[in-house]
């Protein structure tokens, strides 16, 4: 049985979620997709496209369902799969779990790695936050939840750019590359983004990491960090700029010892997992022909060897870590502890 992926939409208040759970619901592309919210009367879906309110489960007009949370998502998503099971339905194209403007993703996501049953069914596809241009910054300044929110995605749309200037929205993208340098940023007006970027993009899954180079831990020219080098050599780069939550970037060109490596990041996902939120790498293990890719998720790590390196390819290892309060130095020491001697 095949999985089903699932996005998980989250985004501070305000942002643009309604408007683009509105266009998952109602345009015409010909796929079934589940759209679980938080509270219904916060989601703001047009009456019109609700056929039966009485139920938990809404049928919408161009054929996806709608269904409100009433307890807990495990439960919810549990009745989901279920009933459509038991009416012999043809299995969804995609679920999209929204978060509440407040809320922490963090949760929701381990949810999907936790859960027998869903971890059969479903497969967690991306994290997507929605920002708001004309805002943000105000809200990194004041809020926890909209930095922890840009921190856990994997990818971001910049709604509302349109009320921004060029300069504003450069700004902006500096800011957020800050929070979190490995998600890529769709610049959008009411949430125009196209879905097969949200939908499907497979973000979150392990053997895509790969997919997101030559990005991945490369700022652009003229961004702050950016590396004006050919090569990996050896780079450590530490951003501290919006209160308690950062990221730690480290870069070998040294093979690394594998067994190290795998020590290392489990007792630091147990010791300081709640303060990692996210963590993706690619490792050069000593001796070995394909890269060793590993991210994590507070409490959850997972890693496995990929791609072998390509001919003529620089081998070299490269980690990012976002969360709460790092210690950078530490988190140097401990990656240096595992290159090979």
């Amino acid at each position: 049985m095949d999985t089903i992926p699932v996005t998980v939409l989250t985004g501070y208040l305000g942002a643009g979620k309604t408007t683009l759970l509105n266009r998952i619901l109602s345009e015409d592309h010909g796929r079934r997709y589940a759209v679980i919210v938080n509270e219904f009367g916060e989601i703001g879906i047009d009456g019109e496209l609700i056929l039966n309110s009485d139920e938990e489960l809404f049928e919408m007009n161009n054929g996806c369902i709608c269904c409100t949370v009433r307890g807990d998502l495990i439960r919810t998503l549990h009745g989901l799969l279920a009933r459509q099971q038991a009416q012999g339905q043809r299995p969804f194209d995609a679920i999209v779990v929204e978060t509440s403007g407040l809320a922490d993703p963090g949760p929701v996501a381990q949810t999907f790695f936790v859960d027998h049953v869903l971890q059969q069914r479903t497969r967690l596809d991306s994290i997507t936050t929605v920002v708001d241009a004309v805002h943000v910054l105000a809200r990194l300044d004041d809020s926890r939840e909209a930095a922890e929110q840009i921190a856990f995605a994997d990818q971001i749309v910049l709604n509302k750019s349109e009320l921004a200037s060029e300069m504003q929205l450069r700004t902006i993208e500096v800011r957020l590359r800050r929070l979190n340098p490995l998600a890529p940023i769709h610049r959008a007006q009411r949430a125009n983004v196209a879905l097969e970027l949200v939908l499907g993009r497979g973000g979150f899954a392990l053997d895509r990491i790969v997919a997101l180079e030559p990005e991945f831990l490369a700022p652009a020219h003229g961004e702050p960090d950016h590396v004006h080098d050919e090569h990996c050599g050896h780079e450590h780069r530490d951003h501290q700029h919006d209160s308690e939550i950062g990221s730690v970037s480290l870069t070998t060109h040294e093979a690394m010892d594998r067994d190290k490596v795998g020590r290392w990041l489990e007792e630091l996902i147990a010791k300081n997992g709640q303060d990692i939120l996210r963590a993706k790498g690619i490792i050069d293990v000593q001796g070995e022909a394909r890269r060793l890719v590993f991210q994590s998720v507070h409490m959850l790590l997972e890693g496995d060897l990929q791609r072998p390196w390509k001919p003529g390819e620089a081998r070299c290892s490269r980690l990012v870590f976002i969360g709460r309060k790092l210690d950078a130095a530490a988190l140097q020491a401990g990656f240096e502890a595992c290159i090979a001697r």
